[in-house]
């Protein structure tokens, strides 16, 4: 989205803050012996109490207010009863959401309790990338020099990308130019960050795989070789300086 006066920039503003104080209040709340459709519901409430609603219950009838994925699931997950939160798990929130017409996205993945599985290396990388990555991002970068830059650092940490997975253009609706913000070089892909766009920059970092696959579900996505992915993501406005992070209070990088 291009952002051409500042009433615009309130809307992206304010479903930012929502989604972002949704995913940091979720994390907070999540508890081992929950069920994933608990900590779901607890979302699904937080947004109805700002007004906002859930992005991809909206758009793409999922059966759930926010995606939750755990340990194996790389993104998509569906809240469930059945899936019970224990000691250890890698656990990814993607929280997304729309109010007064104006959409915005957000994610992290996180430890429950104890890293007793060793996945702290993985989730730091996430989070250290993602943090490098936008703070090199400015109007006229090229959108796979950023990729590039994800994917190196991937290596360097001793982890891969999952490449067809990426971020996006978001605020007039949820999906929206530029489309994929791969996190790696595609060297024909010639387009710019432009400034005073709203864009969703996320990291897919992981342990062995390099594409996410469906299961039979229709929704959750896994690793095509198996192990874990994390993902951390943030809304940014960008600028011909430093991006401003719109989801900033979701306290990711805390």
């Amino acid at each position: 989205m291009s952002i051409t006066k500042e009433a615009e920039l309130i809307g992206m503003k304010k479903i930012s803050e929502v989604v972002a104080t949704t995913l940091k209040l979720m994390r907070e709340y999540a508890q081992i012996g929950m069920s994933t459709k608990e900590l779901d519901d607890y979302g699904a409430g937080l947004l109805k109490n700002h007004g906002a609603k859930s992005a991809p219950y909206e758009t793409y009838g999922f059966p759930g207010y926010s995606c939750i994925s755990v340990n194996h699931e790389a993104a998509h997950g569906i809240p469930s009863r059945k899936k019970i939160l224990k000691e250890g798990d890698l656990i990814n929130i993607d929280v997304s959401a729309e109010l007064n017409g104006f959409w915005s996205d957000n994610g992290c993945s996180f430890i429950l309790g104890k890293d007793i599985n060793h996945h702290q290396k993985l989730v730091d990388a996430s989070k250290n990338i993602l943090r490098k990555a936008i703070a090199n991002i400015r109007g006229g970068v090229k959108i796979a020099d950023i990729g590039h830059l994800i994917e190196s650092e991937a290596k360097k940490s001793g982890f891969k990308v999952l490449k067809n997975l990426a971020g996006h253009g978001v605020g007039k609706s949820l999906h929206e130019a530029p489309e994929d913000i791969l996190n790696y070089r595609v060297k024909s892909n010639q387009e710019r960050f432009r400034k005073n766009t709203t864009v969703a920059i996320e990291t897919f970092i992981s342990t062995q795989s390099n594409l996410a696959v469906e299961l039979d579900d229709g929704w959750t996505l896994v690793g095509n070789k198996g192990g874990y992915v994390a993902q951390h993501e943030h809304t940014i406005l960008i600028t011909d300086q430093n991006p401003i992070i719109l989801t900033q209070s979701n306290e990711i990088w805390n």
